[in-house]
């Protein structure tokens, strides 16, 4: 065991694990395979470093002949997103094609979720990371502390998204939600909408500030008449509401996600109200497969390839052709005419609005 106050070395690995310490270092560098260390001596090593605590030495490794080819994935999601279902997975499908175009492996720090559920880098006290060259963060719920002590310790990183606070210290790659938003307004302006409402969920990230400070402007710009931005729950969009839409003169709503966007097109039929005759609707996301969101307006976020181009500028950064302050928009596919239409003129007090 290491001792009390010492960090931890590959000997103590060694010993706890009772193999030796080149044992030791050919897993860590990668070459179990091709030694034909068995897989029980690889999990027995692997066991050791998790109790231990122990971080690989990056300037050692350097010294020894360079990386490791392993390149870490991280999330601070509940859940790794390894179901089609998740919104997640087809962010891990593209960094996996990406990671075999490159020739590089990945570990999937399944080891960094806490007992409540939460995944934490630091949980055991020490950078998990390390065990990879560099790593693809990703996820909307945050812990901005541990991005600052990552970027401070010069771990190398790219991060799926952006966070205010910690922007400037890290590389990322974010779906270029201004751009989507001037489409979508342009698009709704184009077919005659003249005033227009702003649904967004309750829980307030990144993402869903982008969208809306996005359609904002756009509005602004292109002298669209908006009512207030409203952040509900999807039990909160039911038929009172959607038919004060109608009463507001309000001829198409945005949605910030698929559960509101579900909720809208249930209450509208409840309520009687066509959409997209009578209201139309653009959802910004899109839903798990199962759900049939191509009946929807909806924008289309490049969640794969954001994956794959995250592990790209990760390697970029490994080898100095960018710096931490590197940024990337990729543009997203503005939404088809499936619940856009061109508005009925405003119903008098004698019109039946019946869809």
């Amino acid at each position: 065991m290491a001792k009390e106050g010492r960090t931890a070395r590959q000997s103590d690995i060694a010993r706890l694990a009772g193999v030796s310490q080149t044992t030791v270092s050919i897993i860590l560098t990668g070459r179990a395979r091709e030694n034909s260390i068995p897989q029980s001596t690889q999990d027995r090593v692997m066991a050791a470093i998790r109790e231990l605590g122990y971080v690989p030495n990056a300037a050692a490794r350097s010294l020894r002949g360079g990386r490791n080819g392993l390149i870490g994935v991280h999330t601070y999601e509940a859940v790794f997103p390894v179901t089609s279902e998740d919104y997640y997975n087809e962010f891990l499908v593209g960094i996996e094609e990406k990671a075999v175009e490159m020739g590089v492996d990945l570990v999937l720090f399944a080891s960094t979720q806490g007992a409540d559920g939460t995944r934490s880098i630091y949980g055991s006290g020490a950078n998990r990371l390390r065990l990879a060259d560099g790593a693809v963060l990703l996820g909307v719920e945050r812990n901005d502390d541990e991005l600052e002590r990552l970027a401070s310790e010069g771990y190398p990183f790219v991060f799926i998204g952006r966070r205010d606070t910690v922007s400037s210290l890290m590389p990322y790659v974010v779906p270029d939600y201004d751009s989507a938003l001037r489409d979508v307004v342009t698009q709704l302006k184009d077919v005659g909408h003249g005033k227009l409402a702003y649904v967004g969920n309750r829980m307030r990230n990144n993402p869903q500030e982008d969208r809306l400070t996005a359609f904002t402007r756009h509005a602004e710009l292109l002298e669209i008449p908006t009512t207030t931005p409203q952040f509900l729950s999807p039990a909160d969009l039911d038929t009172d509401r959607v038919a004060q839409f109608i009463k507001d003169d309000v001829t198409a709503v945005l949605v910030e996600s698929w559960e509101l966007a579900v909720a809208l097109s249930d209450a509208a039929a409840s309520a009687g109200i066509a959409i997209p005759g009578s209201l139309s609707m653009v959802c910004l996301d899109i839903g798990p497969r199962s759900l049939a969101v191509d009946n929807w307006s909806h924008i289309q976020v490049p969640r794969r390839e954001l994956g794959r181009r995250a592990v790209a500028l990760l390697m970029d950064l490994l080898d100095g052709r960018i710096t931490n302050d590197h940024h990337e928009l990729l543009p997203v596919t503005p939404p088809s005419f499936a619940t856009i239409a061109r508005p009925r003129p405003a119903p008098t007090s004698a019109t039946r609005i019946d869809g």
